[in-house]
């Protein structure tokens, strides 16, 4: 299979745009979606205004992509992979990893098809396991049926955060129709 990062990065890459400074926005200044506190922790010094497409998706590739595991549910299944990193990248890798995790949990037939999982939002070998007995026993129905929960997870989340931050109302509609709903 091939690694299906550089289509689903060029994707996000369009979706969150260039130079943004909303003060509005808790992320502050970012680029390409980097935030300036993403891009220091990841090395990059320069203004953020000044990072180019490349060095944001060299970022996105270490940081959301490798580093979560995300790479290694690719080569199950490039939409789940897909799924988890897109919202890793809008609400850190632990998140839909957990995500993942305890929907495998409610999908194994009480622990009859494979062990639960501990929800920890950390993808390693336990997991991959899992998902593929999952994908081997349900096939692509139930890969539909992962992103499906994957994304009803996603939509509840993005409510609570407007619902906390009456400011991030601003954000929901985009959030839900470029995240959740998708192209």
């Amino acid at each position: 299979m091939t690694d299906p990062f550089d289509p689903l990065c060029d994707r996000l890459l369009g979706v969150e745009g260039g130079y943004v400074n909303d003060p509005k926005d808790p992320g502050g200044e970012t680029i390409w979606g980097v935030t300036a506190a993403v891009a220091r922790a990841e090395g990059y010094a320069g203004p953020m205004a000044s990072m180019t497409r490349d060095q944001a998706k060299a970022i996105y590739r270490s940081r959301y992509w490798h580093k979560p595991g995300f790479d290694r549910i690719a080569a199950l299944s490039s939409a789940i992979a897909a799924e988890l990193f897109d919202t890793g990248v809008n609400m850190g890798p632990p998140e839909p990893s957990a995500w993942l995790q305890r929907a495998l949990n409610v999908l194994n037939e009480g622990g009859r098809d494979f062990p639960d999982l501990k929800p920890d939002g950390q993808v390693g070998s336990v997991t991959v396991a899992a998902l593929a007995a999952f994908l081997v026993k349900r096939g692509p129905l139930g890969e539909k049926v992962i992103l499906a929960i994957l994304n009803g997870f996603q939509a509840v989340r993005y409510v609570q955060i407007a619902e906390a931050r009456p400011a991030s109302e601003r954000f929901e509609f985009g959030w839900i129709a470029n995240r959740v709903v998708g192209p």
